[in-house]
């Protein structure tokens, strides 16, 4: 597997300085963690399951999740275990690869079930997603993880979802936190990543930000994902990847403020017309927000977003790319001769570089260029988006299965409102 797999060689040459690097399945869990980018969601009641994971890996997306929890009815969770093992048994003869592929249980009692069942079938997945993890649940979530791993004979990874309100509640907040940062810190080799469910967060208030916010323009939730890094985002070796919290817009619909996507970027793309074009198709699908917020996320520490709808992986990715000012900032500040430490100007000529204080930041840099690229010197995020739409256009031929794979950048009409792209 490989982020931006869809472009060819012309295209990657020109856009990135550093193109993305393999990874597979088996590949360090360091690696897998940086490599996650938009893990996309979907019940697992899905009846064209396999091929919809077909049809999403050659659209780009390299980790899912089949949810068996808050994506599907109560009632439903029987007939959706039983097709999720048919639909991984299929995935399995398919002898397709990637993408990594976890199931989002209900209880820790499933984990144990879900892997007897699966049998061979568990060769597909990469690990299970824990949900409403909290350090009772969570120590029995991480028992059956150990024991499914044992019993199988495979590496299966965890991900546990922060998003009960308990640790919502300020009197219980820190408590809760420092529980379970000590009940990770036991189990660090089968920790992939921590997931922050905003939208849980925000239900315990009966809030929910609009198109036009951000989760960070939500304070009860900003102060949260700060909590969270604090706690499991610590550069000295006891962090974790975290990711960020999923966008939950994707339909056109009336707007209260003012499009988030300044202009200029655009306008001073390589195609400026397309650019500008671009823009309009990214705000009228409620995108630009997206970008806003992953800029937060980025800012804020995280890395990764939950995704419900497959208009948002470009998007995600595109961001997710290092830019070739970080690049060479990062390449200094962690150039051998820098080891000890003293102040840099960037070659970009508008920043200093202290190199003890920003190492952690390079160190992270480097990950993300491992997994996501890095871009030519005058290459910016509406260029990578430009050639996932270019990727897009050309696929005319894709329902009639031929033609080039389409990485979507704004959804289709058949895909605005499908109810296929559920989760957190």
């Amino acid at each position: 597997m490989r982020h931006f797999a869809y472009l060819d060689d012309h295209d990657l040459s020109h856009l990135f300085h550093r193109p993305p690097q393999d990874f597979h399945r088996d590949s360090e869990p360091a690696v897998l963690a940086a490599a996650l980018g938009a893990t996309l969601y979907s019940p697992a009641t899905r009846r064209t399951l396999a091929a919809d994971i077909a049809k999403q890996a050659a659209r780009g997306v390299t980790s899912m999740v089949l949810c068996l929890e808050d994506a599907i009815d109560d009632g439903d969770v029987e007939m959706g275990e039983h097709n999720l093992i048919a639909q991984l048994t299929e995935h399995l003869e398919s002898g397709a690869d990637g993408p990594l592929l976890f199931v989002r249980v209900r209880a820790p009692e499933q984990i144990t079930d879900l892997a007897e069942r699966l049998g061979p079938a568990l060769a597909t997945l990469t690990g299970f997603v824990m949900p409403k993890f909290e350090p009772d649940n969570g120590a029995r979530y991480l028992k059956a993880l150990t024991e499914a791993s044992l019993d199988s004979g495979r590496r299966l990874l965890g991900m546990p979802v922060i998003e009960s309100p308990c640790i919502a509640y300020l009197e219980y907040r820190q408590r809760m936190l420092i529980e379970l940062s000590a009940l990770l810190a036991a189990h660090r080799e089968q920790i992939l990543a921590v997931r922050i469910g905003a939208t849980d967060f925000a239900s315990a208030y009966a809030l929910r930000r609009s198109r036009d916010l951000t989760a960070y323009d939500v304070h009860l939730v900003a102060g949260l994902i700060a909590d969270i890094v604090n706690v499991f985002g610590r550069s000295d070796g006891t962090g974790f990847v975290i990711s960020g919290p999923v966008w939950e817009y994707f339909p056109q619909g009336e707007r209260l403020f003012k499009p988030q996507l300044r202009r200029s970027p655009f306008a001073e793309a390589e195609d400026p017309d397309e650019a500008v074009a671009l823009r309009s198709r990214l705000i009228s699908a409620d995108l630009d927000g997206l970008i806003r917020e992953l800029e937060l996320d980025k800012a804020n520490g995280l890395l990764g977003k939950t995704a419900i709808h497959p208009s948002h992986v470009a998007v995600i990715h595109a961001m997710s790319v290092v830019t070739h000012e970080e690049f060479s900032d990062a390449s200094d500040i962690l150039a051998e001769g820098a080891a000890g430490g003293g102040v840099l100007r960037s070659a970009y000529t508008n920043k200093m570089n202290e190199v003890k204080p920003h190492r952690a930041w390079a160190q992270a840099v480097m990950r993300r260029a491992g997994a996501f690229g890095v871009a030519a010197e005058d290459v910016s995020f509406v260029d990578l988006l430009a050639a996932a739409s270019h990727a897009g256009s050309a696929a005319g031929g894709e329902e009639r299965g031929h033609g080039p794979v389409r990485a979507s950048v704004a959804p289709r009409r058949d895909e605005q409102s499908s109810p296929a792209y559920v989760g957190m």
